[in-house]
């Protein structure tokens, strides 16, 4: 197969000041507070980037992200200003906040496990009793987790904490726990129309250099984000069946199931052609299903030309 994928960037765009390479995104910082987010196919799972790239994954993750951003932006403003090229954003420069922003509607994931422990506090949020796994809230809620420093997990913590430890002031903090809400409040209703359910989500946050408040980064994409079908949901959930779900979790299961979970010691299963092409079909799928869209594959002939040559060209504008 050989599919083209963009591993890693090196570019130098006109008055490029510094980059910063995440597990995924790769972000040029450039004169007049302007960023340039270039999402890479780069696949991370367990906090452990994957030696192969998954084609189209950059591109399905960015478009999503910047039409949810579209979507949204009439209650929360964002730090979007353009998309020169399937797999870019171009945006203003922000100070983020050093706490995701992360909310339940549903008991899945790592709050069903807390749960399942015995736990029936997340994050200084109580949880109701006799609940089951993927059982809806009575209400969505919010339980925020520090950014770590680059490599460790980050943390649960709850908003007494960030408060005590001034990682955010109550003031701001305030608007961020009202945008998650108004944002998830939105999620839900896209959702909705697609036939799924936002299950949980997680938000991020700047300010930008004027100080407004912006959110930034990916959002309700299924990186960021589990969504369940609605078709079926509750006959699952009475006879006690795993619920079908649209996020990247089928590629922890792949990776549980080939004995790895990040964990020292463990190497990286071998991922064929086919495994990974199989993966880049159910990215497309996702893609088609949370945005209501057909996918349009871009060229990736040449995938670092066709980059740079969009942003100089959005650039010199």
């Amino acid at each position: 197969m050989g599919m083209n994928t963009l591993m890693t960037t090196d570019f130098n765009f006109p008055g490029q000041k510094s980059v910063y390479k995440g597990k995924v995104r790769e972000v040029y910082t450039l004169e007049d507070d302007i960023l340039v987010m270039v999402a890479t196919d780069r696949l991370s799972a367990f906090d452990v980037v994957m030696p192969k790239g998954i084609p189209y994954k950059g591109q399905i993750l960015n478009q999503i992200a910047t039409k949810m951003m579209e979507d949204t932006q009439d209650i929360v403003p964002n730090w979007l200003m353009a998309t020169p090229d399937p797999n870019v954003a171009v945006g203003k420069a922000c100070e983020p906040f050093k706490v995701e922003m992360v909310i339940r509607g549903y008991m899945s994931g790592h709050a069903a496990r807390e749960y399942k422990a015995g736990k029936r506090m997340l994050c200084g949020v109580p949880m109701p009793e006799g609940m089951k796994e993927n059982d809806k809230f009575p209400q969505p809620i919010i339980t925020p987790a520090t950014k770590a420093e680059k490599g460790d997990h980050d943390e649960d913590i709850s908003k007494e904490d960030i408060l005590k430890r001034g990682i955010v002031s109550k003031e701001n903090y305030e608007v961020l726990e009202k945008y998650t809400r108004a944002l998830f409040q939105r999620g839900t209703e896209i959702a909705a129309e697609r036939g799924l359910i936002l299950v949980d989500t997680k938000y991020e946050f700047g300010k930008t250099k004027n100080g407004e408040i912006v959110l930034i980064d990916e959002i309700h994409t299924p990186d960021s984000s589990r969504y369940f079908y609605a078709d079926g949901y509750k006959e699952r959930q009475a006879k006690g069946e795993p619920q079908k779900q649209l996020s990247k979790e089928f590629v922890r299961q792949w990776l549980i199931s080939n004995g790895f979970q990040g964990l020292e010691g463990q190497s990286v299963p071998e991922m064929s052609d086919e495994y990974i092409e199989s993966v880049s079909n159910r990215y497309i799928e996702l893609f088609e299903n949370i945005t209501g869209d057909t996918f349009v594959k871009a060229d990736v002939s040449n995938l670092q030309e066709r980059i740079l040559k969009n942003v100089k060209a959005y650039l010199e504008k």
